[in-house]
This record gives structure tokens, sequence and C-alpha cells, in this order.
């Protein structure tokens, strides 16, 4: 039987001491000893790698020696014993390996210990081998795997909502074209689904549809946005978690939001502390005390008005302004989770004119019922609002904005056919995977990285 080495190095691998089997990686190390050769394996299951005791006592010895080298595939039978060496507990006495697939040592691109991210990101088909994203990948399985419990612990049904679409979500009109019409042949005017569609930036809309009818409802996939940015903080293609909730308002909407960051991040610090670790000697000292700040703190709650009253007390000299009625930048929405708070913060009712036209307006007629949560070294990393609910309100919105109103005809019936309050929000998945592991650029915490001028891989 095969056995994961995550299993082995664990509490319960003390079961296997004295017992024979066999496991499969990738060798990260080889040291010959002339007597006897120390392997070092990895399959991916953990970040430590299991130590393989090859000793000297076959002709083949030279031989699998020579075959094998920082990179290759094998599969190693022998007995599990009791390790001499003070990382581990547990190693292998092999009796035999098998090479499954070969490595240049001369070509093979990861022989150094250390490389950039920079570099990795031109090898992103290998880069999962290394230690950090191989980290990275094990906490973003983690916390999709916790966001799925969350939502279905609490009754949310999981929704696949489209990824071409009509019409878009955000009214911002950077999307992607979707098209089956032939540049060379301009007398085609007959397109695949014969109007004007795109890839999607946000699951909510079709979400809402389902959310009038089930109540609670989740997206949890790609989205699109065709913007032209080079941060570390954008991507072209992510996924976005977007839970749509009936009958719920503003207030209904931040006590979900917090209650979901604080068991996701909760979960990973209870089932990845190896990797958790590595992140907080590596990559960002103190991150595990931060995390479990988060987990342990109630959010600060603030209006976007008394955010903007904080920021012109602080007497710090920002880049871009912070009047009141400018969107916050994210130097802005830092100093207020990092410095001032010390914590992350929802903020609340921003001005209609800096937001989306389906965020409720409120009955003071200069803004929204919109929230924003803030977090250390993110700044936003989650957003969302009080859907507009009443039918001439959004009717309006709709053409003060400049929408073609016919593109969400559908969208309108919602609200004339038993209309409900209803609210949601969006998680960037890659974000929550930055904040969580400390790195400092998002195309390191997504496997195939889009951006402009990479669609590589």
């Amino acid at each position: 039987m095969r056995l994961k080495i995550a299993s082995l190095l664990s509490d319960e691998g003390q079961s296997q001491i004295g017992q024979e089997g066999h496991v499969y990686g990738w060798v990260r190390t080889v040291r010959d000893q002339k007597a006897f050769a120390f392997i070092e394996v990895n399959d991916g299951s953990s970040l430590a790698s299991l130590q393989l005791v090859f000793a000297n006592t076959s002709d083949q010895y030279a031989t699998i020696l020579q075959e094998i080298s920082t990179g290759c595939s094998i599969k190693a039978h022998g007995t599990f014993v009791t390790s001499q060496g003070k990382n581990q507990k547990i190693e292998m006495q092999v009796t035999q390996i098998e090479v499954i697939g070969t490595c240049d040592a001369e070509t093979y691109p990861l022989q150094k210990k250390r490389h950039s991210f920079e570099f990795l990101r031109t090898i992103a088909h290998l880069r999962p081998r290394t230690n950090s994203l191989g980290a990275v990948t094990r906490v973003r399985n983690a916390l999709s795997f916790a966001t799925h419990c969350f939502f279905q612990e609490r009754g949310f049904f999981y929704i696949q909502t489209p990824i071409i679409t009509a019409s878009d979500a955000e009214g911002a009109g950077k999307m992607f074209r979707v098209t089956t019409l032939d540049e060379k042949k301009p007398q085609d005017k007959t397109d695949f689904f014969g109007k004007p569609t795109f890839l999607t930036v946000s699951g909510q809309l079709n979400g809402e549809a389902y959310a009038c009818a089930m109540s609670d409802i989740y997206t949890f996939g790609p989205t699109f946005r065709a913007e032209n940015s080079n941060t570390s903080r954008h991507l072209a293609e992510f996924w976005m978690i977007e839970p749509e909730m009936a009958f719920a308002d503003l207030l209904d909407n931040q006590e979900c939001a917090e209650q979901y960051l604080k068991y996701v991040v909760k979960y990973v610090l209870d089932h990845c502390p190896e990797d958790m670790r590595f992140f907080d000697q590596f990559i960002e000292k103190g991150i595990i005390e931060r995390l479990q700040l988060v987990v342990d703190t109630p959010f600060e709650r603030v209006t976007y008005t008394e955010a903007i009253k904080w920021l012109e007390k602080s007497n710090k000299k920002f880049e871009f302004p912070h009047h009141w009625g400018v969107d916050l930048q994210s130097e802005h929405e830092r100093y207020l989770s990092e410095e001032l708070f010390k914590k992350p913060v929802i903020l609340t009712d921003y001005p209609k004119d800096i937001k989306a036209f389906y965020m409720r307006a409120n009955d003071d007629g200069k803004t929204v019922a919109a929230m924003d949560v803030l977090v250390p070294k993110i700044g936003e990393l989650l957003g969302g609002s009080q859907r507009e609910e009443r039918l001439s309100v959004l009717e309006d919105k709709i053409s003060l904005m400049g929408l073609d109103k016919e593109s969400y005809w559908w969208y309108l019936q919602l609200r004339q056919y038993g209309s409900v309050p209803h609210s949601g929000f969006g998680v960037g998945f890659e974000r929550l995977v930055q904040f969580t592991t400390g790195m400092e650029n998002i195309r390191d915490v997504i496997p195939f990285p889009r951006y402009p001028g990479n669609a590589d891989f």
C-alpha cells in the first residue's frame, strides 16, 4: 500500500515502526556516504521530506545512485524505523528503489536551495515542488475546503453561476469579450450567442436569483477583469467566493463576513501548523500571532464618514487624497487596519457615487448600504452590500449610470415578483490566500497566474 509522507511524519506514523511499506515521491537531495546514502524524498503531502537510508549492500547501489538526482521520481520499498536524526521521528531503511522518471541534473532549474519568486513565475509548471509554493498550495486547499464547510454547515446551497455573461455586474465595462466572429471575415455579422458576451466579473447577479428562491446560497468560481494592472494585488483571472442571503440586511451581512473570516483562518491555523510555521519563519515574521488576533478579536465597525475623519486627524502624509466622496486607496485601508485599529475593520455606508448600481440606497440620499472588510497587509479583502430590492429605485439607478436596461431585464424582474431584502459579499480568494500566508505578490498564490502580457502554461 502506498503511504503518504504526511501521515508517516505525523503521530499516527509511529504505528508503522517495524513495518514494511513503500513510498513514492520526488527526490530533494542525495548524499552518498559510500557505505550508505541519505535520500530525501517528498510527495507534496507535507512540507517535510522523508529520509531514506539506502545501504551499499548490493551490486545495484552504484548504478541506482547514478540514476538518482534532485528532481527525479522514485518508488522506495523498505522498513520504517525510528530515526536517529533530530528533525523527524521516522525514516525508511530501503531494500529496493525504482527510478520512475529520471531528471537531467544539468538542466533541471530547481537545483539551488533558494530562488526568487520572480524566477519561479517563469517556471510555474515546476514551482509547486518548492517549499514556498508547496506550502501555499496546501494552505489554499485548506481555505477552499474550510469555505465549503462554513457555508454548508449553515445551510447555504452551493450554486454554479455562468462564466459567460451578457451583463456587467459592476457596471465598470472592463470585461473580456467572448466571440466566434472572425476579424478576417467582416461580412460575417452573426456571433455565437447573437449578442455581445463577456467573461464574468462576478457571479453575484445570478446568485441573487437563486437566493430569491433558495434563501441562502454561495458561489465559488473563476472571475475575470480586463484591467491593465500590474500591481501585486491584481490578476486578470482570479477566484471569488460570493454568498447571497435572502431576508438579510447589512448588519446580517457584516455578521456573516466576520464569522466566515474567523472560521477559515482558524481552520488553517489548526490544520496547517507546519506550513504556517514555515511562513512565520521565512515569509512574514509574526503572521501566526496576527492571524490568531483575527480569530480572537471582534472586528472594528466604522462608517465611511467616520473613517474620513480619522484619516484627516492622522496627520499622516498619504499619496492619494482622502476627502469625503473619493474611494479609499490601499494606503488608507491599511492605515485604518494596521496602524489605527490594529485589527480587521468593517467599513460601511459609502458614498453612492463610488459604488455599484445594485447597492441599496440609504435614507440620507447620499450613501448606500455597502461594506468592505479591511485587513492588515492587504487592505480591502472582502466587499459587499445590501442589495437594492425596490424596483423603481433600481430602475432609476440603472438609467442614471447609463447602463443598458434591457441587459438587466431578468434582474429587474426579481424585484417585480416577490422581492425581498437581501445581502451578500464577495471575497477575492487569492487575496485571502495572500492574507493567510503573508505572500507579497498575488501572482504567487494562484497556480497559473494570468496578468497583462502573461497567459503561458
